[in-house]
């Protein structure tokens, strides 16, 4: 029971510091370029995850190397689309938007793996699609550019999480991990050397170092690991639904800080694409539960 506490503990934290990340990531990438960004930022939690599991890393086979690589390009294009995405809009609606990958990982289980989603999964998608329409249109009809790019990385999000799964049946969550982060790094450095001036690195202002630091070693490497551990004592329904809180945190620091402008619209949108993911994540099998108890 202690194990179970502790496990919701460590996913509710991850949410929270993940919802969070949107907010110190905005602040960020309004004085750093984005590859370069992203290049901190993976250096970073490669040397922390490193120093962590410095025993299983040593053990990296050369037959890891290419889900590791595969897992890493997923992620690098996942977090620069949805990188440059918030640049060009609030970080609450980048967070919400981002959540649609819970309902589109279904859908490319069903093609890639020949997984059928059920017709709760399906009914997610219809719904998340409705609460997209909710929070990314206009009165003209029309999308934010920074919103369709969250989406573009909502959708590679859920492109990661399928590589991943093909690519640890074969060896170490842990390995995989912090391949895809090594990986991730040199190919967000060689973004940033292609097309940012990298030398920004040597005159950036204290405090942007120390959100650099937040985003690397709590937002990457800690939330991986709380993630990893409370997966392993808590029930996959409850952490899903523990998990999908990371959207609802988002928003919240987003109005907490000033940078979000809630109207009923958007919030009807945050509404429905949150119930979706509840949907496609636990099928609410947790009311069910609870009623029997």
């Amino acid at each position: 029971m202690k194990k179970e506490i502790l496990g919701k503990c460590m996913l509710l934290m991850s949410a929270l510091i993940w919802g969070s990340s949107f907010i110190v990531m905005k602040n960020a990438v309004d004085f750093i370029s984005p590859f370069t960004l992203l290049c901190i930022r993976f250096v970073l939690s490669t040397i922390f995850i490193s120093i962590l599991f410095f025993n299983k890393i040593k053990k990296i086979k050369k037959q890891d190397l290419l889900g590791g690589f595969l897992a890493g390009l997923a992620l690098f294009s996942a977090f620069s689309i949805q990188t440059f995405g918030l640049q060009l809009t609030t970080p609450g609606k980048n967070a919400f938007l981002t959540a649609v990958y819970c309902t589109i990982v279904p859908l490319l289980s069903w093609l890639y793996f020949k997984k059928k989603p059920d017709k709760a999964q399906i009914f997610a998608a219809i719904l998340c699609f409705i609460g997209v329409g909710f929070v990314s249109l206009d009165s003209s009809l029309k999308v934010n550019l920074g919103d369709l790019y969250t989406l573009i990385g909502g959708f590679l999000y859920a492109v990661h999480i399928i590589v991943c799964e093909k690519a640890m049946k074969k060896t170490s969550p842990i390995i995989i991990t912090a391949l895809q982060f090594a990986f991730a790094s040199i190919f967000s450095f060689i973004a940033a050397s292609l097309f940012e001036d990298i030398s920004v690195v040597f005159h950036i202002d204290s405090s942007i170092y120390l959100q650099i630091l937040y985003l690397a070693f709590f937002a990457t490497t800690l939330c991986y690991l709380f993630q990893n551990v409370g997966q392993k004592f808590v029930n996959e329904n409850i952490a899903a639904l523990l998990l999908s809180l990371e959207s609802v945190f988002g928003v919240f620091f987003s109005i907490l800080f000033g940078q979000e402008i809630m109207t009923l619209q958007i919030g009807l949108g945050f509404m429905i694409i949150f119930i979706s993911v509840l949907i496609s994540e636990t099928k609410l099998s947790f009311l069910h539960r609870g009623g029997k108890q």
